[in-house]
């Protein structure tokens, strides 16, 4: 249990993510977790909307994983995996390689979703060494967001993400507006214009472009048109370039559809994967490429793909990955994730008319209220935690992607403390 004096020393020395250390905010006791629910240290139970950063979509503490990670301690924890293999890695790149398009033949599995990222970034670069051409740049979307570490975070917003503060010190690329044309609306061919042009002047000089399929996430958790996408692997195809689907958030059903890029049926050259692949036990993830791209890279100067992570096809990691992707090989998410688009929206979408909503919306397993003032964390975290919530909001979103198991009774509940929120204006920064 966790003592007044353990949280002081947390507050006075520990770092939390995006948190200051002079002016930190308040952190929750969790000691235990099961289901949809955080249990605290003073005994309350709190609903959660957040998945854990969207990574425990099967819940905590599920029989399955929790078995298939007990089964694997007992026969190795970690090898190193240059020069040898082992069966949790070879069965999980066998399901990758059979759920995801047919042409992503070759797997790279690293530690986190930013490293996924930096894997991907760096296969283009190389593609193009060992092809003879000196290319440097990608091009992104603006509001779009890709990891922490200094390659993914170059092709982040460079003005309006949380790595401004890092612009000029970072790679320059490429970037185009956010596609404007949201997923729920009528396509118009303008959207595509502005990438069209860019790429017409500079494609000679690009190695790839990446972005975050349909929904573009902690740069703003919008929602766009699957013929957008569409246009970006046609624009892709002829002017020879590599696209780089980043599904991180997205992948593994959160959209509604297994991967984000199926709702535009394209296929990337390069995908990452991560969050959710472990079911939000142990970090891992999962950068997949076409054999094309495997065979160039391996022909060329270096004869290999320069990288190779310690943890590397960790097999406690790889054991929970094996058991959550067969929960999501019975099928039932798309029951539980239909569940829980129609209960979003009937909740959320009327929302828009609250005088602080300038916007809501729903896509699978994602709601989104986007409010006209940022919000004030503490303050509306305090309230989400005494009406037995947990919700994470940032900027002007207020956001729920709970894990795909939660009831409709628990998920009414996040819907309720979310609505009552808005209305208590010291709930947000004026």
């Amino acid at each position: 249990m966790m003592t007044p004096e353990d949280l002081t020393f947390d507050q006075r020395h520990i770092w939390h993510p995006y948190t200051s250390m002079t002016h930190p905010l308040p952190c929750y006791p969790v000691v235990s977790a099961a289901g949809c629910e955080l249990h605290l240290a003073d005994g309350r139970h709190l609903v959660d909307g957040m998945s854990s950063w969207w990574a425990a979509i099967h819940g905590y503490n599920h029989p399955a994983i929790n078995q298939a990670v007990a089964n694997q301690l007992q026969h190795m924890s970690h090898v190193m995996f240059g020069g040898i293999t082992h069966p949790q890695a070879i069965e999980l790149c066998r399901r990758l390689v059979a759920m995801t398009p047919s042409s992503l033949e070759c797997v790279f599995l690293a530690d986190s979703g930013s490293v996924a990222v930096e894997v991907a970034i760096k296969m283009a670069l190389q593609y193009w060494q060992a092809r003879g051409e000196n290319r440097k740049r990608l091009l992104t979307l603006r509001h779009g967001y890709h990891g922490d570490t200094l390659g993914a975070m170059s092709v982040c917003d460079p003005h309006t993400s949380m790595h401004s503060l890092y612009r000029g010190y970072l790679p320059e690329h490429e970037f185009v507006a956010a596609p404007q044309c949201r997923f729920d609306e009528a396509w118009r061919e303008s959207a595509i214009d502005e990438l069209a042009a860019k790429l017409a002047i500079c494609h000679r000089d690009l190695a790839a472009i990446i972005l975050e399929p349909i929904v573009q996430g902690a740069g703003g958790m919008r929602f766009y048109h699957p013929r957008y996408l569409q246009r970006v692997r046609a624009l892709c195809d002829r002017y020879g370039l590599l696209l780089i689907a980043d599904e991180i958030a997205t992948g593994f059903g959160r959209t509604g559809k297994l991967f984000a890029c199926q709702h535009a049926d394209i296929a990337p050259d390069i995908l990452c994967l991560g969050k959710a692949l472990t079911g939000g036990y142990l970090t891992l993830s999962a950068t997949l490429v076409t054999r094309a791209v495997a065979d160039t890279i391996s022909n060329g100067e270096a004869g290999c793909f320069m990288h190779g992570p310690t943890f590397m096809a960790n097999p406690l990691a790889c054991a929970a990955a094996n058991a959550s992707l067969a929960l999501l090989e019975s099928g039932l998410w798309q029951h539980q994730v239909g569940t829980i688009e129609r209960q979003l929206r009937a909740g959320l979408l009327p929302l828009k008319n609250h005088d602080r909503v300038a916007d809501t919306r729903v896509l699978g397993a994602i709601g989104v209220v986007e409010t006209h003032e940022p919000v004030n964390i503490a303050a509306i975290q305090h309230f989400f935690v005494e009406h037995g919530v947990w919700i994470r909001p940032f900027g002007r979103l207020i956001y729920l992607m709970p894990p795909y198991i939660i009831s409709t009774e628990q998920l009414a509940l996040l819907i309720s403390a979310l609505s009552d929120a808005l209305d208590d204006p010291a709930h947000f920064l004026q």
